[in-house]
C-alpha cells in the first residue's frame, strides 16, 4: 500500500530478502529468524554464544533455508566490523544485506527502582542495547546506502516510550533506540532507508520469565505474531511507517495498512513531545 504523502521509494522494492538478526541464539531471535526463513529469507545468524547460533542454523537448514553463523560480541567495534563483513560477503551473490534486525539485548538483574539498583548493572544494561545496535547499524549501513536502500527494524518495548517503576537502565536504552530510529529515518529516508521500532508484547523467553512482574502472567504474545510484523516490515509492506512505533500483539500486517492514512494524517506513533495544544511555545 502506498499513499500520496509518502510514495514508496521503488529502489526499496529492489532490497534483497537477506536478513542479519541479532541475539539469533535463543527467545525472539530464533522465532524471528525461523519465521523469516520459513517465508523464504535467507538468514545470518549474530549473537555472541556459537552454540546456541549452530542450533538454530540447523533448524533453519532444516527448512531449507540459507543460514550463515557470524558469533561475537556486539559492543566491540572491531568484532561488530568482521561481523557484518562477513555476512556481506556470504550474502554478496544474493545482493548483501536487506534487512538488519537490532534484537539483541539485555535487562537489569534485579527489578527494583534506581535508587535501590546497580548502577553499574543498569549501564551495561544501556550500554548492550544502545551501543550495539549504533555499532550494527554504522557497519551495514554504507552498504545499503551504497545498494539504494534498505531496511532496519529496531526490536523496541512499551518501555521506551512509557515510564515504569522499576528496570530504569533499560527503560532508557529502550527510549534512546526509539530515538535513534526517528533520526536514521530523518537521515536516510531520502536514499532509500527504512526504519522501525517494534516492540514483541511479551513474549515468553528466558529473559521475561526470570522478571517477577510476569511471575503470574498466563498470557503471553505468540513469537510468531513478531516474526510476521518483522517479515510484512521487510518484504515493504509497512514501508509508509518508516520512522514509527508498531507493537506485536496489538497492531498486525493487515491493520497497519488500513491505518496508514490516518497514521501520516495524524503523524502518530512517532517518538515527540506532548504540548498541551496550539498555544504551547514548543507545540
Amino acid at each position: 500500500m502506498t499513499t500520496d504523502a509518502h510514495p514508496t521509494d521503488p529502489r526499496t522494492a529492489l532490497v534483497p530478502r537477506t536478513a542479519l538478526v541479532t541475539g539469533a541464539g535463543r527467545g525472539i531471535g530464533r522465532g524471528v529468524a525461523l519465521g523469516l526463513a520459513r517465508a523464504g529469507w535467507s538468514v545470518a545468524l549474530v549473537g555472541r554464544t556459537r552454540a546456541h547460533l549452530d542450533d538454530v542454523a540447523a533448524q533453519l537448514e532444516a527448512l531449507g533455508a540459507t543460514a550463515t553463523v557470524a558469533a561475537g560480541d556486539l559492543v566491540d567495534a572491531t568484532t561488530v566490523a568482521d561481523v557484518v563483513a562477513r555476512v556481506e560477503a556470504a550474502f554478496e551473490d544474493v545482493g548483501g544485506i536487506g534487512l538488519l534486525v537490532n534484537n539483541a539485548g539485555v535487562i537489569e538483574q534485579a527489578e527494583v527502582p534506581f535508587a535501590d539498583d546497580d548502577v553499574e548493572d543498569a549501564w551495561r544494561v544501556v550500554e548492550t542495547n544502545v551501543r550495539g545496535p549504533l555499532l550494527v547499524t554504522r557497519a551495514v549501513l554504507p552498504g545499503m546506502l551504497a545498494r539504494g536502500g534498505g531496511r532496519v527494524l529496531n526490536m523496541n518495548s512499551g518501555a521506551g516510550v512509557n515510564a515504569g517503576g522499576a528496570y530504569t537502565g533499560y527503560h532508557i536504552s529502550k527510549g534512546a533506540l526509539a530515538r535513534l530510529t526517528t533520526m536514521l529515518d530523518a537521515q536516510y529516508r531520502d536514499q532509500g532507508l527504512r526504519v522501525l521500532d517494534l516492540a514483541p508484547g511479551v513474549v515468553a523467553t528466558d529473559m521475561t520469565g526470570a522478571m517477577p512482574t510476569h511471575e503470574q502472567r498466563t498470557e503471553w504474545t505468540p513469537v510468531e505474531d513478531v516474526a510476521e510484523l518483522v517479515r510484512a516490515f521487510g518484504d515493504g509492506e509497512l514501508d509508509d511507517l518508516s520512522g514509527r512505533f508498531v507493537r506485536a500483539g496489538a497492531d498486525t500486517g493487515a491493520s497497519l495498512r488500513a491505518a496508514t492514512a490516518e497514521i501520516l494524517a495524524t503523524d502518530a506513533r512517532r517518538l515527540r513531545l506532548s504540548t498541551f495544544g496550539a498555544g504551547d511555545p514548543l507545540a
